[in-house]
């Protein structure tokens, strides 16, 4: 079913390994990417649960958007252990200007199509979705 204001549709991969990380916690994290083509959002890298924060940030492209879930563990001040999933739009600025519009005319129902999203991060560089950001906002 196509999006009416990008045309972008939802590959039922996505929605499928979104609740494969959240309910099963198969994967550390999904980078997502629109197959302008096939006008549709598709999965582009599952990340292991080993997998580290570095893993993930390096399979994010330096001059192209993606969306992307990231399982963040952390332990509260209370010494608890928690879990939040966090949802990246990647749009850096050396992307192409067309591609930043699909990606953020699409943003919002792709977003609604994965439920269970308890953070949302907007980044055009690694430095705002670094560790200490997502942290910040788990809390």
């Amino acid at each position: 079913m196509a999006n009416a204001a990008s045309g972008m549709a939802v590959h039922d991969d996505c929605k499928l390994r979104f609740l494969d990380l959240k309910a099963k916690r198969t994967y550390r994290f999904i980078v997502f990417k629109i197959e302008e083509k096939q006008k549709q959002v598709i999965v582009e890298k599952l990340g292991e649960p080993a997998d580290s924060y570095e893993n993930f940030s390096a399979s994010l492209p330096a001059d192209e958007c993606r969306y992307a879930v990231y399982d963040f563990d952390y332990v509260t001040e209370e010494n608890c252990q928690k879990s939040r999933i966090v949802f990246i739009a990647w749009s850096p600025d050396t992307a192409r200007v067309r591609s930043k519009m699909i990606y953020a005319s699409s943003k919002d129902r792709f977003k609604r199509e994965l439920d269970g999203i308890q953070i949302e991060l907007q980044a055009t560089d690694p430095t705002e979705m670094g560790l200490d950001v997502i942290r910040s906002r788990s809390n």
